[in-house]
């Protein structure tokens, strides 16, 4: 038999697959027309709201969420807007657990209500003060005149991870029991780690034959490796915004929640979405919102791709894959391979030499590389500079 050829692009220390795992089979619900309008900055016209709406239809995206309609009269019409056009990506509004706001939002046409109360005794004591029966009756209320409409439901507690879980886990197993398409599970102020998130997920997983959404801010940095370690335990379904905005600190990014699932299998992420179309949605959401898009930014940020050390220079233009575990290629990036910099290295200065075609030595190589450092030593340097030294 042939010998196995590994991809050098995975990691060869791969954590076992678990039988609950659904990370090559996930759904994305892209919230950026919800949890993306809390925003600080975020005003969205009806005009941007369609446009966004198209572009993430495009990239591939499985579900859009929407403000509710009882927000405000315009929320209520951008609703049935986005409705009528027709996308390939199944339309869901975001709703209190109350029924006039479900009635409003079954007028839209929506194919499916995400419906939410708290359940931690912060909420219960200083925002809505109901207790947990009440909480369950009005669920059951609202959760069996959604699903008399023939529309999709998920009913999620809000500020999961502070709540009491015995409480939770009665909620979750009564809507079950009411047929909810999906529960949902949120980390509302961003305290979860992933141990805590793989617990939990678990444990629903035992108590619900529906399927699971999770929502995490934040706050803390852990929301793109919670959404992962709840995936890796049972989750199906996960919240995402462009560039992660939202209320405070926002949710997973959808390019980091991307890259982290291009990663982990990565031929599932590039038949299920349109990776080249990732770019233009987060400039489009950048210009929307008044921000720039973060030089770091997964993917897309100007240092994505971008290489220094002449080491890694060196490993890079003989074999991408030594620092690179995603492709830009792939998401219709390139890279680049900095040379005007004291940490050169002549490698990466004849890879250059090459692209302008010119007749340099190994020798002459070297030699210029020690002069861009000496200079680089005493000020930046452009590309240009560079290749002046090299001509």
């Amino acid at each position: 038999m042939p010998p196995t050829v590994r991809d050098p692009s995975r990691s060869s220390i791969n954590a076992p697959t678990s039988y609950l795992s659904n990370v090559s089979n996930f759904k994305i619900i892209e919230s950026t027309l919800r949890e993306g309008e809390q925003f600080a900055n975020a005003f969205f016209t009806t005009e941007k709201k369609i446009e966004i709406a198209k572009a993430l239809d495009d990239f591939g995206v499985e579900y859009l969420e929407l403000t509710s309609p009882a927000a405000s009269t315009q929320s209520y019409n951008d609703c049935k807007a986005i409705v009528g056009l027709g996308l390939k990506a199944k339309i869901l509004t975001h709703v209190r657990c109350h029924m006039d706001d479900a009635r409003l939002a079954v007028e839209t046409g929506v194919d499916g209500l995400d419906v939410v109360i708290g359940t931690s005794s912060y909420l219960r004591e200083f925002s809505h003060g109901k207790d947990m029966q009440y909480i369950i009756d009005t669920a059951t209320e609202v959760i069996q005149y959604i699903k008399g409409e023939g529309l999709e439901v998920r009913f999620s507690s809000e500020d999961s991870f502070r709540s009491d879980i015995v409480d939770l886990l009665n909620l979750y197993r009564a809507v079950d029991k009411l047929g909810v398409n999906r529960v949902g599970i949120a980390d509302t102020v961003g305290c979860a780690s992933p141990d805590q998130v793989a617990e939990l997920v678990r444990t629903l997983r035992g108590v619900v034959s529906c399927d699971i959404e999770c929502h995490f801010h934040n706050d803390t940095g852990c929301a793109i490796a919670n959404a992962y370690a709840a995936l890796q335990n049972g989750a199906t379904h996960v919240d995402t915004s462009v560039l992660g905005i939202g209320e405070r600190n926002g949710i997973p990014s959808l390019g980091g929640f991307i890259a982290r699932m291009y990663a982990a299998d990565k031929e599932h992420v590039k038949a299920k979405y349109n990776l080249p179309k990732l770019r233009e949605i987060e400039n489009i959401v950048a210009d929307a919102v008044g921000v720039a898009v973060p030089f770091n930014n997964y993917i897309t940020g100007y240092c994505a791709f971008t290489h220094k050390a002449g080491i890694h220079a060196k490993a890079i233009l003989n074999n991408p894959s030594t620092y690179e575990i995603l492709r830009p290629e792939d998401f219709g990036m390139t890279r680049y391979v900095a040379i005007g910099h004291r940490l050169t290295g002549w490698n990466a200065v004849k890879n250059r030499v090459d692209q302008l075609g010119l007749g340099l030595t190994d020798s002459d190589c070297k030699r210029v590389t020690n002069k861009i450092k000496n200079l680089a030593d005493i000020r930046p340097l452009s590309l240009d500079d560079v290749d002046k030294l090299l001509r």
